[in-house]
């Protein structure tokens, strides 16, 4: 029966965002509590005002921050601890201090897998047994920050007077929804822990036992026809030219790697036979070449994550029930999708999953390959209406392929692990809602996420990595230091502030600043387009989903989501000479794609961008040269930022289009391009665009997270769309090829990477908080305000801090939080003797200095774009 589509489905959103809307609905309620707000949310305001009293008081206690910086925090406590104090204050100082609490709050409750719903005590008296937490959250003080021992001293009469926001009756019920590590049931008190209610189905789904009927019965038949094929001697050579002899249809990859060592047969992943990945089980056909791949091979972790994937997939069918959809591997791990109707999942439920997935890990299931006819995989998914589409929508062949492990039986190219023991460490990581491939009009589906590795040291890295990349998360420094926000009302579209379009519009200068040195010509051109020229380009007939189309005077029109075809359009707009060629057309105009809206990811996913966009027109002969060209420009753009990367030549696919000899003589001139450029670099054989080979740069960041941003592809087909030619020498029309380029990619998507790559610490020249001048007292203002001016005069981001209310050691440590390169002090003897007295932000004295001769140093260190000129300073 075909699953019907949720009419009441929901598209992801953001949680936990508090809105405008929202605290207006709390103030509004006409049953309101002593603090102005309705039960429900004065029951949600204790829970986020605690959690962030526990936070900044653990913070305190911990010791790791500046005596200025503690006083701050004893400050924001007293006000949130505050009976008097209005409750926008206290939400104020809670946004401040601890940014976007309330998603904290909800990784906190996926941390640890459950979530406290009430506590109740039974004897008040006994409270200072309670968790340190619990007693806080019972005893707030007006006037001070308590110590632990302090509140333990605290008498039952103070506690029954003090009439804070939580306790205006009494002490005997204090509820909240939060779960906290030291939160524990004691005899004293009663905690009721929400946990999940699934479980392994007991029996499981009917269709499992179907699905292993045909399966067995299939693969009997298939082992027969394998066993009765003649053997024939077959020669394996091995990536260092060694030879290893073997027998067709018997022979497999694993024991080749097990006569080489067994260490190389235990960590091996996966085979690649004549640069196919290939199966450790299966049987080799023929004379090949083979490589054996590990797991920090790139093929071989998507290989593992796949089928990592396939073991998730096994359990969800053996707790939900459900109807299992698309699982593959993801950049960092895995996912698999499942229809379960009007029910969904809690990550309460990944304490389950997890149990159920190690003990199929343990029980070693084996991974099996089976070609099946397409028929018979109609009849054995004909529960399954989701893999029923994909064999009548995608696949057009008489037979594919089906694996199976355990009782899971799924269509799939494979290839994939040996067994599931392979899988030493496993982490569900998060869950959520989708739409069947993408489609807001189908149906609702779950979608389970996950991380695996074949080392439980791995798994420890990566949590620690993932600490550590949450830290430089692009979209909390942005907010933090008022970078660039989103807002609802315009999805996926960015709006940078002014410290934010300084570091958009450097980066453009700098790009800007490079095409006058390479011989480039910049151009504008428009956004919106009639369809017909998407058509002819062949767009249309490809993109047009991802694309923001509406009808004009009965004409439809789009917003470009790429420069090219106007780009061909100017090339086309008179008739070119060869003298011209190579012709070198860059464009920084605004793109938009209609990115779904549960794909828009901070910077790096978008829906408006800018990219440093590029096309040269350039004859057969041009492209070793012009592609050379364009692996030193992003040498040189990627040495500024301090990124390394990594080259890679993707040649001819099985489906391409063009003339063979013409394939062939371009992806001589990139490999010779390549050679020519010094770098080390890898070919990825049929992995080029079917229209032209091209090279694929990774870069890498200062977290060793790869990111593909570059690109330099070669294109024959639109040259020939657009009927594009210039007269040779000969006088001749000749097409040209056309050399897509670009750099940064997405400026926006280059600035996510930037800020995580930084951690927020931006070099000097590219800095929007370049300097603050600081006076030692009120006497010097007028000085430092005339420092700050030459500064901001002379090009420079100077601000100056005349704050009397805080202490000059406060305004420097604040400076240096914020990240300002150089904090600049003045005083009676730099003003005398038209100084200033120089600090980083690390806290490095660089003494005193003339004003003009540090603006000829800030002139320098901006000209050079040095990232490291606060070290360097003398």
């Amino acid at each position: 029966m075909r699953p019907k589509a949720k009419n009441n489905s929901v598209s992801p959103k953001k949680k936990n965002v508090e809105t405008n809307s929202e605290i207006k609905s709390e103030t509004s309620s006409s049953v309101e509590t002593l603090s102005g707000l309705n039960q429900e949310a004065e029951d949600q305001f204790v829970l986020e005002l605690y959690w962030c009293i526990q936070e900044l008081e653990s913070s305190l206690e911990k010791g790791k921050v500046q005596m200025k910086q503690a006083q701050d925090i004893s400050k924001s406590l007293n006000t949130l601890k505050s009976n008097t104090a209005p409750l926008i204050k206290k939400r104020q100082i809670m946004r401040n201090k601890l940014g976007n609490y309330r998603e904290k709050m909800m990784q906190d409750e996926q941390k640890f897998n459950k979530q406290v719903t009430s506590v109740k005590f039974t004897n008040t008296s006994n409270l200072n047994k309670t968790s340190v937490f619990l007693r806080k959250a019972n005893n707030i003080k007006q006037n001070s920050v308590k110590t632990d021992s302090e509140l333990n001293k605290q008498s039952q009469d103070s506690l029954d007077n003090d009439r804070s926001i939580v306790d205006k009756n009494s002490l005997q019920e204090f509820r909240f929804n939060f779960q906290s590590a030291k939160m524990k049931p004691g005899k004293d008190k009663k905690v009721a822990i929400e946990k999940s209610s699934v479980c392994e189905l007991n029996p499981w789904p009917e269709y499992i036992q179907e699905r292993i009927v045909l399966w067995d019965k299939l693969k009997a038949e298939y082992d027969a026809e394998i066993a009765s094929k003649e053997p024939e001697e077959i020669t394996v050579t091995l990536p260092n030219g060694k030879e290893v002899t073997g027998q067709s249809w018997r022979t497999t990859p694993y024991e080749i790697a097990k006569n080489i060592s067994q260490s190389l047969s235990d960590s091996v992943v996966i085979a690649k036979v004549n640069n196919e990945l290939w199966d450790l089980d299966r049987p080799l056909e023929s004379d090949c070449k083979l490589q054996l791949l590990k797991f920090d091979d790139p093929d071989a972790q998507q290989v593992f994550w796949h089928s990592s994937a396939h073991i998730l997939g096994e359990a969800m069918e053996r707790i939900y029930g459900g109807c299992l959809c698309y699982g593959p591997p993801i950049e960092n791990g895995f996912y698999y999708d499942m229809y379960l109707g009007d029910k969904g999942i809690s990550n309460l439920d990944f304490p389950t999953l997890e149990t159920l997935y190690k003990g199929i890990v343990k029980e070693k299931q084996p991974f099996e390959r089976l070609e099946m006819k397409k028929e018979d995989l109609l009849e054995m998914f004909k529960y399954n209406e989701f893999k029923v589409r994909i064999l009548n929508e995608k696949v057009h062949t008489p037979t594919t392929t089906a694996y199976r492990c355990g009782p899971l039986i799924d269509l799939c190219r494979g290839p994939h692990i040996r067994h599931t023991g392979k899988v030493k460490a496993i982490k569900v990581t998060k869950n959520s809602s989708t739409y069947w491939e993408g489609n807001a009009e189908a149906e609702s589906l779950q979608r389970i996420y996950g991380i695996s590795f074949p080392d439980t040291k791995q798994m420890k890295e990566w949590e620690k990595f993932q600490e550590e990349a949450a830290k430089r998360d692009h979209r909390k420094i942005g907010k933090e230091q008022e970078l660039f926000f989103f807002h609802e009302l315009s999805p996926g579209s960015c709006f940078f502030q002014p410290r934010g379009a300084y570091i958009y519009n450097t980066l453009i200068e700098f790009i800007r600043g490079e095409y006058r040195k390479r011989g480039f010509q910049e151009v504008v051109s428009p956004n919106i387009y009639n369809s017909k020229l998407w058509q002819t380009s062949g767009h249309w007939q490809h993109y047009a989903d991802n694309m923001f189309s509406f009808d004009v005077e009965k004409e439809t029109f789009a917003l470009k989501p790429m420069n090219c075809p106007g780009h061909c359009m100017i090339f086309d707009v008179r008739n070119r000479s060869w003298r011209e060629l190579p012709l070198r057309m860059a464009d920084f105009g605004v793109l938009h794609r209609n990115e779904l809206s549960g794909a828009l990811t901070g910077l790096t996913r978008v829906r408006r961008f800018q990219q440093d966009d590029a096309h040269i027109f350039c004859t057969i002969d041009q492209i070793k040269d012009e592609m050379l060209g364009a692996l030193d420009f992003l040498r040189h753009v990627y040495s500024v930022f301090g990124f390394t990367f990594n080259l890679c030549l993707s040649t001819r696919p099985e489906k391409y289009l063009g003339d063979l000899a013409l394939w062939d003589l371009a992806e001589k001139a990139l490999e010779e391009s390549l050679n020519a450029f010094g770098e080390s670099w890898k070919i990825n054989p049929q992995d080029g665009a079917f229209y032209g080979p091209k090279i694929d740069i990774t870069i890498m960041d200062a977290l060793k997270r790869p990111h593909q941003c570059a690109t330099i592809q070669l294109d024959f087909q639109l040259p020939i769309r657009f009927n594009l030619s210039y007269v040779n020498e000969s006088g001749e029309k000749t097409r040209p090829v056309i050399i897509h380029r670009a750099i940064l990619g997405s400026v926006e998507r280059m600035i996510a990477i930037l800020t995580e790559s930084y951690a927020g610490k931006w070099p000097f020249w590219l800095s929007p908080r370049q300097v603050m001048v600081i006076p030692v007292g009120t006497p010097f203002e007028e000085y430092a305000i005339e420092v700050k001016t030459k500064l901001w005069e002379a090009g420079f981001n100077a601000e100056v801090d005349t704050d009397s209310s805080d202490t000059m050691n406060k305004k420097i440590r604040n400076a240096q939080l914020a990240q300002f390169n150089f904090i600049l002090v003045v005083g009676e003897k730099e003003r005398n003797a038209g100084t200033v007295n120089v600090r980083t932000r690390d806290n490095v004295v660089h003494g005193e200095i003339k004003t003009e001769d540090l603006i000829e140093k800030f002139k320098l260190f901006k000209e050079r774009k040095d990232r490291n000129c606060e070290e360097r300073f003398q």
